[in-house]
Order: structure tokens, then C-alpha cells, then sequence
């Protein structure tokens, strides 16, 4: 299984990956300049399990340190990823 390809579509406010089966997204609004609010995740039915979300929620925190912002967990599953992977809460803050 490899790692899929993230990219960032700021003008739809989305982290964009291209699976065989189709786009897997994390959808985001802006709360002000500095304050992203990831809403909802989408990965096909057929990539579930393979480290897709996993590979958008890394993208959003990377994003998220190179431009200094800080990101809201409102989607159940980046708020699940936040819970298991602590070292990189430093990004996150609460709704």
C-alpha cells in the first residue's frame, strides 16, 4: 500500500487525494486568517482501511504548521486521528 499523493485546493477549501475508485477529501472552512475548521471527510467505500484519511489529516497538520494556522477537529474522524496521535495536538484547538 502506498501512500497517496494529498493536494491542497485552496479555492474549493479542501486537501484533495485521487484514489483508483475516486477523490477522498477533507473538506475545510476558514474561521478568520488564522483558523482552519475541518468539517467532514470523504474517502470511497473501496479505499477504506488504506491510510486515505490518515493521508489527509497528515496534509492538513503539515499545511497547517507551514502556514502557521491552527485547525479545528469538528469532523469525527480528524478528532479520532487527533486522539491517537498527541505529539501533533500542538496544531489543533478546540471548536
Amino acid at each position: 500500500m502506498t501512500t497517496p499523493t494529498v493536494t491542497h485546493d485552496a479555492g474549493a477549501r479542501r486537501f484533495v487525494a485521487e484514489t483508483d475508485d475516486g477523490p477522498a477529501v477533507l473538506a475545510y472552512e476558514s474561521v478568520g486568517r488564522d483558523v482552519l475548521d475541518l468539517q467532514h471527510t470523504v474517502v470511497p467505500h473501496e479505499e477504506r482501511g488504506r491510510g486515505v484519511g490518515e493521508a489527509l489529516v497528515r496534509a492538513a497538520v503539515a499545511h497547517a504548521r507551514a502556514e502557521g494556522v491552527r485547525l479545528i477537529p469538528t469532523c469525527p474522524f480528524v478528532e479520532a486521528w487527533r486522539r491517537r496521535h498527541p505529539k501533533d495536538g500542538d496544531v489543533f484547538v478546540d471548536g
